[in-house]
């Protein structure tokens, strides 16, 4: 009887890319994160404080919670609707209306911000007329809104479709047939059935919106004080080597990047998104 020895030539080659990893991660993400916060604390923390309290930061920080308890409600009113009509129903462009969920994730963001341009600007499609109502969106904080939705809108749909799909009918059919309504179905059946997916959402169409660059600085128009989010406002202290104000700015766009990464666990802890299924 023959006994299988294990080829040692395995155990180099894991540990040789375990080494790999290790030394990628530290040189290409803890070491730059690790140099933010040194930066932000080089002269002290008065400084530190006096560059996140300063009148210009504080209209970034409030316009970037704002343009975000705007953008995340909306996604997750369309991420669960787009998600419970795949799902659920059988409809002609089922296919088209999955791939357009998709169409941010290939489109620049950049690009995003030019298209909203052509529509809105005053020499738009649509401008003069908005002028001529009064009606302001490019350099104003629709624009960066509209700007930001769209580029953040398929997360919380990304991670309902598979989960729902999955999870099936059969619960919603069984409820139906017992006498529930349709919302009483979606809030006592469909909505405990995907907490954890549409948290999970949430959390990553928030961290995006918040450290959102490329489509809110083309529609935003750099009004400092009035349409600069946090990370539009790192770029202009950036540019004017206030390197330690603009380090500060940015040191709390990576809290909320580690603080995603704690939240980010834990919800993997309660579900299984390799597999689609609850962890009991």
């Amino acid at each position: 009887m023959s006994v299988s020895v294990p080829f040692r030539g395995d155990r180099m080659v894991r540990i040789a890319l375990t080494l790999a990893a290790t030394a990628f991660v530290a040189l290409f993400l803890l070491l730059p994160l690790i140099a933010v916060f040194v930066e932000a604390l080089s002269k002290g923390v008065a400084v530190f404080v006096a560059a996140l309290t300063e009148p210009d930061a504080l209209a970034a920080i409030k316009l970037t919670l704002l343009v975000a308890g705007i953008s995340v409600p909306l996604n997750v009113i369309f991420g669960i609707c787009a998600a419970w009509a795949i799902t659920k129903f059988d409809f002609p462009g089922k296919s088209l209306l999955i791939t357009f969920i998709d169409l941010p994730f290939s489109v620049s963001p950049v690009v995003v911000g030019l298209v909203y341009v052509l529509l809105f600007g005053a020499q738009g499609w649509f401008g003069p007329w908005l002028i001529e109502h009064g009606i302001r969106i490019i350099f104003a904080v629709p624009g960066i809104v509209m700007a930001t939705v769209f580029v953040t809108f398929p997360f919380i749909a990304r991670e309902l479709i598979p989960l729902m799909a999955e999870q099936g009918r059969d619960d919603e059919e069984a409820a139906l047939s017992l006498g529930a309504g349709g919302l009483q179905t979606f809030l006592r059946v469909t909505l405990p059935n995907i907490r954890w997916g549409l948290l999970y959402g949430v959390l990553l169409c928030n961290a995006r919106a918040m450290g959102e660059f490329g489509a809110v600085s083309v529609v935003s128009g750099h009004l400092r004080g009035l349409t600069n989010t946090m990370p539009l406002h790192v770029e202009i202290l950036y540019n004017e080597y206030n390197f330690t104000a603009a380090f500060a700015v940015a040191s709390l766009l990576a809290l909320l990047a580690l603080l995603t990464l704690v939240l980010k666990s834990t919800l993997e802890w309660k579900f299984d998104y390799s597999h689609g299924s609850v962890r009991h």
